[in-house]
């Protein structure tokens, strides 16, 4: 503490009067250490360069809901109900890249649109940062998109979450993913699993972990009867997150994605 004692000393001006010098020198201290603290907080060091690197991705949609990763106009038969892993990697050759050469490096945004490292530099997508790619959606009737933790269909186990296989302090990946929906009519909304207090301003929202319950808080974006929208997913982990720390860089992150249609009241469609 000597040393950091001068330092701090030596940031007080002369001219202060001695009386005042240990007031203000207490001061500085603490907001000295306090900087030291939030610039460790979060964040994975500066020189890492080993984010999350397994990432599995899985989007299934409920009944009267369909997507793609091409926009097919209202021929209806050529939606899917699923969007795999094999089909994003489809996407991602125009970047010359795959979710498996994805790595999730930190960055934070305010809304969902443009991305920056700690350094506050603009990251561009699937070029390590962060992953994003272009579905189209469609259905047969007016609806608002939701995200379900229910299944999207009778046997099926693919309502949404997040998980992971890495265990220890690796398995607290988990809290620091965000997923960011931003729909061309200009609907947007970013899901945070396992919120905790927000960062960076971010207006997120979590899901219920019993029964699900639909609300205005939960809407994704609003669909048009057969036409079909185009939405662009992101899937980032955020650097502001307390637990963005070096504990969980080589970790495993799974997300599913289970969307469903909903009423204006908030009533799932059948």
């Amino acid at each position: 503490m000597g040393f950091f004692s001068k330092k701090v000393d030596e940031m007080v001006n002369e001219n202060v009067p001695r009386r005042k010098r240990k007031a203000l020198i207490a001061f500085v201290s603490i907001l000295t250490l306090l900087s030291m603290v939030t610039s460790t907080y979060a964040w994975f060091k500066i020189n890492t360069f080993a984010g999350v690197d397994s990432l599995d991705m899985h989007i299934s949609v409920s009944a009267q809901l369909k997507v793609s990763m091409e926009d097919h106009g209202t021929d209806l038969e050529a939606y899917e109900k699923i969007i795999t892993n094999e089909m994003i990697d489809g996407y991602l050759g125009q970047y010359n890249t795959s979710l498996e050469d994805i790595i999730l490096d930190p960055v934070t945004t305010t809304d969902g649109r443009v991305f920056t490292n700690q350094r506050g530099a603009e990251r561009q997508p699937n070029d390590r940062s962060y992953l994003q790619f272009k579905c189209f959606f469609i259905a047969t009737e007016d609806m608002w998109v939701h995200l379900t933790t229910e299944s999207t269909d009778d046997g099926m186990d693919d309502g949404t979450r997040v998980s992971t296989t890495s265990t220890g302090a690796q398995a607290d990946v988990i809290n620091c993913p965000r997923v960011g929906f931003v729909c061309e009519n200009g609907d947007s909304a970013i899901y945070e699993p396992n919120a905790g207090t927000p960062v960076n301003g971010q207006n997120t929202f979590d899901l219920p972990s019993g029964t699900m319950v639909y609300s205005n808080g939960t809407r994704l974006f609003h669909l048009n009867a057969m036409e079909p929208t185009e939405v662009t997913i992101s899937l980032w982990i955020d650097g502001e997150d307390p637990q963005c720390d070096d504990d969980v860089q080589d970790a495993h992150l799974a997300v599913q994605l289970g969307f469903i249609g909903c009423d204006e009241d908030n009533i799932p469609i059948s």
